[in-house]
């Protein structure tokens, strides 16, 4: 069985699959699956199938558009239409901006459009547009207002690309569209970054001037920074419906009044016994503006700052206004609207001579003056009323290019033009209004209203914390999931965090909620009566404490149910109170209508004069116009959203809005949609222009006709006309996909109302966990977040099982039933276990804690139909299809769900009884709401081996953990780590089970096989559902292993308990029969931490380590082998003291080879680096320490920590100190050698004094021998005899050297090589097998590659081919033969490239200790011949590991015979073996040739330094000779080297063309030769050198053959000037220390022969040069 997560989320992936054909359907219905091969022509016309009608009545047939291809969307305007399929535009109806005589009676497509791969379109009044798929619009129709967005144009006849740029960026750049919204005379787009534009004429533009028409597309400033993700247009106003991605913060500033119009935030009214207070503060200014961004610009500059062009077209222009207090009484203002008549606009005073306003500014408002404010909007609203007191009704058709620019078409009753007086620009709204769009609204000081008055109330204050769902878009009117294709996606560059997501901008009258008995009636304050002093002293108490207590009450709930938060914005005219605000103002700029903010609205629409919001819980609000029934209520007031009037049951999921209508698609009692209609009635038979009857339905109706017309799936609305698109049924297939989906809107609503009338109050209330227990209230809380989450994600996608937690549920059966939790869960209920019943309608009556328990099951109960559902949707398939195969595998998926949610119900009710009747004591622990009961022994079916005669042993196993009770004490063992086998001892019987855990082993016993083998599988079967759960803790179903035994090794978590060095421990990583062993990680809690591998228990192979220390208050860290639970091997460690060790260890001690650094953080004066053996923690052996605070350097022995034996010291002035050192001194006899050649020898004492017999070297050859006492440099007494240089050749006495007191260079670094043969397998160096030896190498190199696994970065790959080639184990049977030989020297060069093959990591380290010892300090030239000794030692000893691991090759010296009397490609003579000059051909193999090409060249620089401070007095003078003679030119230096002219060159070929030799030519004679010679000082081993002075002799031959004949020979006598020549002109800058590294290093078999001869004469040339002398 799959695990039950797994079947979660594989289930969700297949039924998504299926579901998506409903998905596409809906949202696109582009593609439905033909059910049958045939046919598919006929079907697809049955698809996207389009019906229009007008009005209602009993008699109205709808009218089915015939169009070749299905259609995917549709738009209407006042008479014509758009309607889109797969890329085709076709428009009908009166077009009057079509250059043609008559308008054809069907649809026509739109040829401008074709290739442009439409994906939207809508219409206007007068116009279209359509939108792109790369996010381009293209306009056209009536452009009279600029709503087209073309200039110079009154008509668009034919679709224009309409570009929108945001002028605001550097350079500016092109704005990609997702939607396009068409007014009577304006038009919106919503872009990819979800802000709105808008062009035309108008208020319901919402942009920030006074000039109009607006041609080029504007942003809408006060929608800057909010997420838009639908607009709408009416006709004369403006929708947005914005999407909060974070959950409003109720603000902790409270402040008494609005900082934009200067009214109280709090409205009080005093009843009998209490205060009602309202914060529902509505400002008339909109978005307040705060001083920070008063200097902000938008994009379009303020209207009072642009001049007015003389020659540009005209405007339609406010006068202008200055500003007062436009809130005092509001109220009275409000009612005299509607007594007075229209009034033309009169020249304010403000004006000066040329016309312009004067700006003034208050504190409180960016309005130059209010009262100008007060009395424009006064004259706006009076120009209202008077339009509809004088309009004369619509008749006819009549394009907009023939109406004011202020006059409405959609209105029965319109006024005459009213003509604006042309003047300077409207509203002086300076910059400060532009950035206000982006400011927090009135409200930021607004504190939420918590109502106290019903326990029980459903007013209570909303526990929204905003869901951020930012993939959504709208599709099909609703929010669904984006699937753009192409283009960036919507709300990618949106940026949540702005702190206007989180504030709205209040409206204007504040509309109060008032809490009465019948919980929802709402009134209206106009205006605010002086209140009592008491009254004022309440409020002000209240004001003070309200903000804090809901804070606290709500914070904690809106985390656990967050919703979706969405704002509904209005903007533009509002005479028939279509913006929701509670009255008729218009308004300028975008408001939000706060009544709507906490609605889940999911869709907005608007009709002529009406708005329309769609909610998640398919409710429709609506408000506006009511004058022919199109809001579908009868209780006003119709200026404020209200529901509206459907039958209850009904779920409406989709509307439409009209010119006086509206349009509802809905579910009803079957599963095929229905449409309401709620308007006016239009009359049959009638002259079509004038088809109007004057009647209309005051509540929506059923149209009769829809259940004949198919499944309709979008409705659209526009005009006088109606459209549905409908599907017809295929083999059943739309009808269940209908179906479905109309049973996942039910159980939405239904989980709805449990969140917001159970969950929601009940969380609200502070008392709740009081009542309930901490226990308790965490279920409760957990099951509420498992409810909200199951609702948001039912909202984006039809499968929700995946987020529904059934465990949490069954948790609540297993709280503690002696505190009566259920009880207490009833009594807090109160009514709404009333409001449950009615919810559930169960068959009988129940009980409160079955109608609870109910309650939480009742999502799991929908899997149900979701198998139905399946079944009958794969009947619609053949049954050998794939989707039917998957079907049907959906289908057993949830059967198998709905069997294990069945299950978990009978274990939590099962576990519920045993708590109920359990006897122990102290067992609140062992209660826990996650746990269930498996089995118990209460029979005494087990009993503890050995147990006494009247002990009582109860074990329990649960779902986590085994029990085992003993009269008030219990232990508890998780399973995770619990192991069980049966055994079958004489000794025990035959019916033991053995427990193993990481503390403890016993052993139990059954009465029966039968009981045996029961708690056997019971066990078992738990540890294994244990393991499969993971760390996550999340019910799982469980998979069986082969055996049906949990395996032996697994990964868990455990914490010890019992005393011992793990006591307190916690270990998590991976165990093997009770034992820790594999990779874990172990912490304590005083901060000691391991990570590595275990074996039996114990820290075994490599780990890292942290420790804390005390004194340093630092931790220390070791990183590197283990063995048997201590350091043992190749590490890392780092003190808290700030030394630093790097090498072996062995019981968790440095032993062995390795590098300590010291004084980083302990002393820095004391710093130092010492390099050499280890033995149990101490310095023994050889080792190099460079003490940097007395700038010295030591050479020799060590034993227990001091400088003891043989050794040498180097000081940072040059001098050199060599003898026998005794605790940290050297006594007795030594040596001392001066830079200046001056040397000592004879008796030392403490701290380098002479002290005793000795003699005095001076550099002329001079001596002194006697007594001395002092210290050198500081003055020295002496008793002796002083002799001469030449009574010193006379009595033949010996001048010291360096190196006589040295350590032999075989007893260095003896624990490297050790160490190595360790790593090879080896005890001892050269005992051993060669075969263990290379398994050795393969194991290691093989464990360290998987170690780089987890860190592929440290290896490239070239790297990782290298490991693989190094773990083949090269096979060589018998001798070595040739091209044996060479495959062993190319795997030594791989090998030796590796750090990680133990070569690799010898030559690593050597090279390391020799620049140790040979840089810096150690750069004495007195430790040349121990340098060269040193790595003639490395080769030796490196040889004899190679010759052991390659049986077969020879002794350093041997020979191989060449049979074939050839090399193999790429070998010669000089970089890898000797070629034998002997008459059989062959190769001589030794260490130099083998390892000194691999050795050397990481050791050049330290030895090429010491050659070169040996030699540097002779290269002083070589090279002032050298530089003194290359002045010559070639002819004279030849002639003054003597030699002969018939060596000449004549010419020399320069590009093919041959040149004379002049007298003065120079560098030109045997130019290649120099050029050959000069590369010596790029050459490495001496062999490569060699080849190059070899290499340089040819080309000397050669260019002297050229000029007497191939049969020339050669004689000392000639040569030797003509080679003379060619090293002067190769300037070689220290040509002495390269001749004597060649001779140093050289195989004794190379110096003999022709190579010999050749470095002899190189030899020689160098000593006559730095004995010529020019005259």
């Amino acid at each position: 069985m799959l695990l039950a997560a797994d079947l979660f989320f594989f289930l969700q992936a297949n039924f998504y699959l299926t579901l998506w054909f409903f998905r596409a359907w809906l949202s696109e219905s582009c593609f439905v699956r033909q059910v049958v091969t045939s046919g598919e022509e006929e079907g697809s016309r049955e698809k996207g199938v389009l019906y229009r009608w007008q009005g209602y009545s009993c008699r109205v047939t709808p009218e089915r558009l015939l169009l070749s291809r299905p259609v995917l969307h549709a738009a209407l305007g006042t008479l014509h239409g758009l309607l889109l399929t797969d890329g085709h535009v076709y428009s009908f109806g009166e077009q009057p901006w079509k250059l043609v005589e008559s308008h054809p009676a069907g649809p026509v497509i739109e040829s401008a459009l074709s290739g442009q791969r439409v994906i939207s379109v809508s219409a206007g009044s007068y116009h279209c547009s359509a939108v792109t798929e790369d996010g381009l619009i293209h306009m056209w129709g009536e452009n009279s207002h600029g709503q087209c967005g073309v200039s110079g144009m009154d008509q668009v006849s034919s679709p224009t690309p309409v570009s929108v740029v945001d002028g605001e960026t550097h350079p500016p750049q092109l704005v990609r569209v997702l939607n396009v919204a068409c007014g009577a005379q304006h038009t919106l787009a919503l872009s990819r970054k979800h802000e709105v534009w808008a062009w035309g004429s108008g208020y319901q533009l919402g942009l920030v001037t006074s000039v109009f028409p607006v041609w080029k597309p504007q942003k809408v400033e006060h929608l800057v920074g909010r997420y838009v993700v639908q607009i709408a247009c009416g006709g004369f106003h403006s929708l947005a419906l914005v999407q909060i991605l974070s959950p409003p913060e109720v603000s902790q500033q409270a402040r008494d009044r609005c900082g934009q119009c200067k009214q109280s935030l709090y409205t009080m009214i005093d009843k009998d016994d209490h205060v009602i207070i309202s914060d529902e503060h509505y400002c008339p200014l909109g978005v307040e503006l705060t001083d920070s961004k008063e200097g902000r610009r938008s994009g379009q500059s303020s209207p009072a700052q642009t001049p007015q062009n003389k020659n540009s077209s005209p405007h339609f222009e406010v006068s202008p206004l200055t500003s007062k207090n436009i809130c005092e009484d509001l109220g009275s203002s409000v009612g005299s609207q509607k007594n007075t008549t229209s009034q033309e606009a009169q020249p304010d005073p403000a004006l000066t001579e040329t016309g312009h306003p004067h700006l003034r500014r208050t504190k409180s408002t960016p309005y130059p003056d209010e009262q100008a404010l007060k009395d424009y909007l006064k004259r706006i609203s009076d120009q209202t009323f008077a339009e509809q007191a004088e309009a004369p009704s619509l008749g006819g058709s009549h394009p907009p290019s023939r109406q004011s620019s202020l006059t409405c078409p959609f209105r029965s009753d319109q006024s005459d033009e009213l003509t604006l007086r042309p003047s300077s620009p409207a509203l002086s709204r300076t910059d400060s209004i532009t950035a206000s769009g982006r400011q927090r609204g009135a409200s930021d000081c607004i504190i939420d209203r918590k109502h106290s008055t019903s326990d029980d109330s459903s007013q209570h204050s909303s526990v929204d914390g905003g869901i951020c769902i930012s993939d959504l878009v709208i599709s099909n009117g609703c929010l669904f999931e984006s699937c753009e294709e192409g283009g960036e996606p919507a709300g990618m560059d949106f940026c949540p965090a702005d702190p206007l997501q989180g504030k709205k901008s209040t409206s204007l009258t504040d509309i109060i909620l008032e809490d009465t008995e019948a919980h929802n009636r709402r009134g209206s304050l106009p205006g605010f009566s002086p209140v009592s002093p008491s009254v004022s002293h309440r409020t002000n108490h209240l004001r003070a404490v309200v903000g804090a207590v809901t804070t606290t009450s709500t914070s904690e709930s809106r985390n656990l149910l967050p919703s979706l938060y969405t704002e509904v914005w209005s903007w533009g005219r509002g005479q028939e109170g279509q913006l929701g605000h509670g009255d008729y103002l218009p308004r300028l700029q975008p408001l939000c209508i706060k009544s709507l903010s906490k609605k889940e609205v999911v869709k907005i629409t608007a009709g002529a004069n009406h708005s329309l919001a769609l909610t998640a819980q398919c409710q429709v609000y609506s408000w506006g116009s009511d004058k022919f029934g199109q809001l579908g209520r009868m209780n006003p007031p119709s200026t404020v959203p209200n529901l509206t009037m459907i039958s209850e049951g009904i779920r409406v999921w989709d509307v439409a809005a009209g010119q006086t209508h509206t349009l509802l698609l809905a579910d009803g009692d079957c599963y095929q949609p229905i449409l309401y209609y709620s308007g006016e009635r239009v009359l049959e038979n009638t002259d079509s222009a004038h088809p109007l009857s004057g009647t209309y339905t005051q509540t929506p109706t059923l149209l009769p006709f829809c259940m004949n017309i198919g499944y309709v799936s979008k409705v659209f609305g526009g005009g006088l006309n109606c459209l549905a698109l409908a599907d017809q049924n295929a083999m059943g297939f739309i009808a269940t996909i209908h179906e479905l989906a109309s049973a996942e809107r039910k159980f939405y609503c239904t989980l709805s109302k449990v969140k917001s009338e159970i969950l929601s109050p009940l969380l609200a209330r502070g008392s709740l966990a009081l009542s309930l227990g901490q226990s308790s209230m965490l279920l409760f809380q957990g099951m509420a977040g498992s409810f909200s989450k199951l609702l948001l994600f039912k909202l984006s996608s039809f499968i929700f099982y995946n987020l529904y937690d059934n465990t949490i549920i069954a948790e609540a059966l297993t709280v503690r039933c002696h505190n009566h939790s259920y009880i207490i869960y009833g009594e807090c209920f109160g009514k709404k276990l009333e409001l449950i019943q009615t919810l559930l309608e169960p068959k009988e009556n129940t009980s409160p804690y079955d109608l609870l328990v109910n309650l939480f099951y009742m999502p799991l109960q929908h899997l149900h139909g979701y198998n139905r559902l399946l079944l009958k949707l794969a009947h619609c398939f053949e049954v050998y299809t794939e989707e039917y195969e998957w079907i049907q595998n959906g289908c057993s998926k949830y059967e198998d769900l709905a069997r294990l949610v069945s299950k978990q119900r009978r274990d939590a009710e099962a576990t519920f009884s045993f708590w109920r009747n359990f006897k122990g004591k102290n067992s609140e622990s062992l209660r826990k709401p996650s746990r269930r009961l498996v089995c118990e022994s209460s029979n005494k079916a087990l009993a503890l081996q050995n147990a006494g005669r009247f002990s009582a042993s109860w074990f329990i196993l649960f779902s986590d953990v085994l029990v085992h009770a003993q009269f008030s004490s219990h232990y508890v063992y998780p399973l995770a780590t619990l192991w069980v086998e049966p055994i079958s001892d004489e000794s025990v019987g035959q019916h033991g089970l053995k427990l193993t855990t990481p503390e403890d082993s016993f052993v139990v016993l059954a009465t029966s096989p039968l009981e045996k083998g029961k708690w056997l599988r019971a066990i078992n079967q738990a540890i294994e559902d244990v393991l499969a759960a993971g760390l996550n803790g999340r019910t799982r179903v469980s998979r069986s292993s082969q055996k049906g035994e949990p395996p032996a090794s697994r990964t868990s978590t455990y914490t010890f308990s019992k005393e011992g060095r793990l006591k307190d421990a916690t270990y998590e990583g991976r165990w093997l029969s009770g034992k820790l062993h594999g990779k874990g990680t172990l912490k304590w809690p005083a901060g000691t931490v391991y990570c590595g591998t275990f074996k039996n228990g114990l820290e075994d192979g490599f780990g890292d380590f942290m420790m804390p220390n005390t004194t340093f208050n630092k931790f220390e860290r070791y990183q590197g082998h283990w063995k048997e639970g201590k350091i043992h091997g190749f590490g890392t460690f780092w003190y808290a003291s700030g030394e630093v060790y790097e090498g072996s260890f062995r019981d968790s001690m440095r032993h062995g080879h390795g590098m300590l650094r010291s004084g980083k953080l302990a002393s820095p004066s004391s710093s130092s680096v010492f390099v050499g053996q280890w033995v149990q923690g101490k310095r023994t052996g050889y080792g190099v320490c460079d003490d940097f605070s007395r700038g010295e350097k030591y050479m020799g022995m060590w034993l227990d920590d001091q400088r003891h034996g043989d050794g040498v010291v180097i000081t940072q002035f040059g001098l050199y100190y060599e003898g026998n050192f005794c605790n940290n001194k050297m006594m007795g006899n030594g040596t001392l050698l001066c830079d200046d050649d001056t040397v000592f020898e004879g008796e030392f004492s403490e701290d380098w004094t002479l002290c005793g017999k000795g003699i005095l070297f001076m550099p002329n050859g001079d001596s002194l021998d006697g007594v001395f006492d002092g210290h050198w440099g500081a003055g020295l007494r002496v008793a002796g005899t002083f002799t001469k240089h030449f009574e010193a050749l006379r009595r033949e006495r010996k001048i010291p050297v360096a190196g006589q007191h040295a350590v032999p260079a075989e007893e260095k670094w003896k624990a490297v090589f050790d160490e190595c043969w360790s790593r090879l397998g080896c005890e001892t160096p050269g005992e051993g097998v060669y075969e263990k030896a290379w398994e050795s190498i393969v194991i290691t190199l093989t464990a360290r590659r998987r170690q780089q696994r987890d860190r592929p970065e440290e290896l490239s790959r070239s790297q990782t081919k290298m490991l693989e080639s190094l773990e083949v184990i090269p096979q060589h049977v018998g001798p070595v033969t040739p091209d044996s030989y060479n495959n062993i020297r190319r795997y030594l060069m791989k090998a030796c490239d590796t750090p990680l093959h133990p070569l690799g990591w010898l030559l690593e380290t050597l090279v390391t200790v020799y620049r140790m010892t040979y840089v810096g300090v150690g750069s004495n030239r007195r430790l040349l011949q121990q340098a060269v000794e040193e790595i003639q030692s490395y080769l030796t000893r490196i040889f004899q590991i190679v010759r052991f691991l390659f049986p077969g090759l020879p002794e350093d010296g041997g020979f191989i015979l060449d049979s074939s009397s050839s090399s193999d490609e790429g070998t010669d003579s000089l970089n890898s073996s000797t070629h034998s000059e002997t008459p059989q051909q062959g190769w001589i193999v030794s260490s130099s040739s083998l390892l000194l090409p691999v050795l050397l060249p990481r050791l050049y620089p330290p030895l090429f330094t010491l050659y070169t401070l040996e030699k540097e007095r002779e290269e002083e003078v070589y090279w002032n000779c050298v530089l003194r003679l290359n002045k010559q030119p070639d002819l004279a230096l030849l002639a003054f080297l003597a030699v002969q002219e018939k060596f000449w060159p004549v010419s020399i070929s320069v590009l093919g063309e041959k040149k004379q030799i002049l007298p003065s030519t120079k560098d030109a004679c045997f130019a290649t030769a120099v050029e050959t010679l000069q590369q010596i000082s790029t050459a490495f081993t001496p062999s490569d050198k060699l080849q190059v002075i070899q290499l340089t002799f040819e080309e000397v031959t050669q260019d002297v053959q050229a000029l007497l004949g191939k049969e020339f020979l050669w004689c000392m006598d000639d040569l030797f000037p003509i080679f003379l020549y060619v090293v002067l002109r190769a300037r070689i800058r220290n040509l002495g220390s390269e001749v004597s590294l060649i001779e140093d290093l050289t195989d004794g078999s190379l110096q003999l022969g022709q190579l010999g001869f050749m470095l002899t004469t190189l030899k020689a040339c160098y000593n006559q040069i730095q004995l010529e002398k020019t005259t």
